[in-house]
């Protein structure tokens, strides 16, 4: 065999070993890039809206704390004797008394008073200071004073703790129409820092908390120490406009630099007049997968070698067996491909969907491993394996995308790959979550049309996912759906089956404001959490049981009839009327239950919601300690 035809031989072998390779190659690269890129997407999108509800979850009971002072009688009557009793010790040292009971009970860092008559700074160390018009430390408290707002947050140096950065909550003190003076808590930036780094250790992302020019005012990596600029000299500098530029909507991009690559969320946090930044920076992964796809590049260029050295020794020496030999080289070369892709996928088979069979004999056997018979058509196989593997309610889909008939639609509309999230039998009992990903190409040999499919294990990721997703969705207190999704859930419920009849239950605790206020808002918490574990108790797991804010509670529940929802209500009244041991000690509560049947009162979640309240509020007026009904 001359030179020509040997090199022209290698030539063709090397090409399609690298045409192999390289699709296979960028197959994976692709797949796998578009995967991380969800990942940090959703990861990123539901670790600011996780921070965002913990800041402002954060800032309720300080904002309810001060407005209860500034409604003491007590402290009112204070500020009225304040003139005649200004030199009396005994006089501020009631008054640091009173600013200090609530620093300690609430665990604040700062409790503080002016006085609008005497402009004096009253702490819970005792008089601070007087507050001076001419003084720029003073601008936030004449602002205020002047202004309309009930109550404003604040973030400034507290001078009397030693200029720490700290957020106050300011409430006006207004006696006879009069403001008499200020009154407010304040605590340490520091808490703030701790709930980043929370959910940076969870989510592996960074959370910042900048103001309008990017200016780092909270973040766990030093750069808010020295007021640091997010936006310059950072992989996404260039995006500071649109990041900070819309105080109404969440921003999200992705971005790409010289300083790495990542995914940034931005929302405007109105409490603090800032906004909340959460970076996912992916270039770790990003590097990874293109280590991945140049590693397989030089493992082309070694193969390539290698066949070029093998090749033409044997087109010398055996010139005629040249068409067994290179047929043997070629199934080398595909072992190797199948060895180094089976590293990453569970398996790899080919479908001919022009002619509606398996492409090759490993195909072949793989589908008989699923239980389908020998030489069956494609169509009818893909029916055997999803009624055998596939989990019921994704078989619909599995069905709709990977058919003869969805292939080559999906073809002709320019697609050459298909992707499928779905749960496949690991045994009797249980599943676990697969992705898919399909390759389409014309076969040059016939011009059939062929379908190169990948299935790769997914579930852990999944799982992770899906646990994310469960933690945001639950309240920190008691454990029981939030209220975002509790109202999700009931929707879904009743969108999926809206001729069903279920009963909606809205309780609450009697009179749970005497609770707080009598043994504080410690034993408060640990009877909400006790009185959620009874409600909780009382559902299924199917049903949506959760909190909607401060002692109410939601159930929905599939009943078959007003008796059963009754029984229901009857058994709530009589389980919640208990007494509950809290570390200030045993406290009674009782229940009143509102209940709305649907669809006779409602098939809708708000209808159902002001139904049920209604008849709650009913049964408090004819006394408590029992429910009322809405049978439509």
């Amino acid at each position: 065999m001359s030179k020509c035809i040997t090199w022209r031989a290698n030539a063709l072998i090397c090409l399609i070993i690298i045409l192999g390779f390289v699709v296979t190659s960028f197959i994976s690269y692709h797949s796998n890039r578009e995967a991380f890129e969800q990942d940090a997407e959703r990861v990123s999108l539901l670790t600011s809206e996780g921070i965002a509800r913990a800041i402002d979850a954060q800032f309720t009971q300080p904002i309810d704390v001060s407005l209860t002072m500034a409604n003491d009688s007590l402290l009112k009557e204070s500020l009225r004797e304040e003139l005649q009793r200004a030199d009396d010790p005994a006089f501020v040292e009631s008054l640091r008394t009173y600013l200090d009971t609530y620093r300690v009970k609430y665990g604040f860092d700062s409790v503080f008073l002016t006085s609008s008559a005497t402009s004096r700074y009253y702490h819970f160390n005792g008089i601070d200071r007087t507050l001076e018009r001419n003084n720029p430390e003073n601008t936030w408290y004449f602002d205020f004073l002047e202004g309309t707002q009930d109550y404003a947050l604040n973030i400034d140096n507290d001078e009397a703790m030693s200029n720490e950065i700290t957020v106050f909550v300011n409430c006006r003190i207004v006696d006879e129409g009069t403001t008499v003076g200020i009154v407010g808590v304040g605590f340490n930036i520091d808490d703030l820092r701790t709930l980043f780094s929370s959910y940076e250790e969870q989510t592996d992302t960074h959370a910042y908390l900048v103001d309008g020019e990017g200016a780092v005012k909270v973040s766990t990596d030093g750069r808010d120490v020295e007021q640091a600029n997010l936006f310059t000299d950072t992989a996404f500098a260039e995006f500071r406009d649109q990041a900070l530029g819309n105080r109404a909507e969440e921003q999200s991009l992705w971005y790409s630099g010289a300083g790495g690559s990542g995914y940034l969320v931005s929302q405007y946090v109105p409490y603090l007049d800032w906004f909340l930044v959460v970076d996912h920076d992916t270039s770790s992964l990003t590097a990874q997968t293109t280590q991945q796809l140049l590693l397989a590049l030089g493992v082309i260029a070694v193969v390539i070698v290698l066949v070029l050295v093998a090749t033409t020794s044997i087109f010398r020496r055996y010139n005629d067996l040249i068409v067994k030999q290179t047929t043997a080289a070629e199934q080398e070369h595909k072992s190797i491909f199948q060895e180094a892709a089976e590293q990453i996928y569970e398996n790899i088979y080919e479908v001919d969907i022009t002619n509606n069979r398996a492409a090759s004999e490993d195909t072949e056997q793989y589908f008989k491993s699923l239980g389908v018979p020998g030489k069956m058509p494609y169509d009818q196989a893909l029916i055997i394996i999803a009624e055998k593997q596939i989990k019921e309610e994704f078989r619909e889909s599995y069905l709709h995308t990977f058919s003869s008939a969805s292939v080559e639609q999906a073809y002709e509309r320019g697609e050459d790959t298909l992707t499928l999230d779905f749960m496949i039998a690991e045994n009797d009992a249980s599943y676990v979550w697969m992705r898919i990903t399909a390759h389409l190409f014309i076969w040059s040999d016939d011009g059939s049309l062929r379908m190169l499919v990948y299935r790769q294990n997914i579930d852990e990721e999944k799982r992770r996912e899906q646990a994310l997703i469960e933690q945001m969705q639950r309240d920190s207190l008691t454990g029981l759906y939030n209220k975002a999704a509790t109202q999700e859930h009931i929707r879904a419920m009743l969108a999926d089956k809206p001729d069903g009849s279920y009963a909606f239950f809205i309780l609450d605790i009697d009179d749970f404001k005497s609770v707080n206020d009598k043994l504080g808002h410690s034993a408060g918490d640990k009877v909400l959490e006790e009185f959620a574990l009874i409600v909780g108790g009382h559902f299924r797991r199917e049903d949506v049981v959760g909190r909607i804010g401060g002692d109410e509670f939601v159930a929905f529940s599939p009943v078959s009839d007003a008796a059963c929802a009754k029984r229901k209500a009857a058994e709530l009244v009589a389980a919640l009327q208990c007494a509950i041991e809290t570390d200030a000690g045993v406290c009674q509560v009782s229940s009143s239950v509102g209940v709305a049947l649907a669809p006779a009162a409602g098939s809708d979640f708000e209808t159902l919601y002001r139904r049920a309240d209604r008849e709650l509020y009913r049964a408090k007026e004819l006394g408590k300690k029992r429910y009322a009904i809405d049978a439509g």
